[in-house]
C-alpha cells in the first residue's frame, strides 16, 4: 500500500468517523513528505505499545482520551489538548488509559 501524498492545501479531518479498533491499535499516515510524517495513532483504553524511538524529533498531541506517555523516566499524562516533543532517538512507551486519538508528527533526522 503506498503513503498517502495529501495536497499542501487539503484539510485533513482528524476526528471526523474515527473508530477505535476493539482492545487493539491502528495507525495511519495521513502525510508523508521528505521534510516529516504525520500519523493518527488509534489506541484501545488499556494497550499498550512497549518503548521504542524515532529517528528524528517528534511531536505527540493528544486529540480525544488520554493516554500515559513514558519517556526520559517519566510517565505523562497526555489528556485531550495537551502536546508534548521529544527529541531524536528519545526512548518512550504509551499505554491508553481511555480510548484516544493520537497524532504524531516525526520529523526527518538531521
Amino acid at each position: 500500500m503506498s503513503e498517502p501524498q495529501t495536497a499542501s492545501v487539503e484539510a485533513i479531518e482528524l476526528l471526523k468517523g474515527v473508530e477505535i479498533p476493539v482492545g487493539g491499535r491502528k495507525i495511519e499516515t495521513l502525510v508523508k513528505t521528505d521534510a516529516f510524517e504525520l500519523k493518527r495513532l488509534l489506541l484501545a483504553k488499556g494497550v499498550e505499545i512497549p518503548e521504542h524511538h524515532a529517528p528524528g524529533p517528534i511531536t505527540v498531541q493528544c486529540l480525544s482520551g488520554r493516554i500515559a506517555f513514558r519517556a526520559g523516566g517519566v510517565v505523562h499524562d497526555l489528556r485531550a489538548g495537551s502536546l508534548l516533543h521529544l527529541a531524536a532517538r528519545e526512548p518512550h512507551a504509551l499505554a491508553g488509559v481511555e480510548d484516544s486519538v493520537v497524532l504524531v508528527t516525526k520529523l526527518a533526522p538531521r
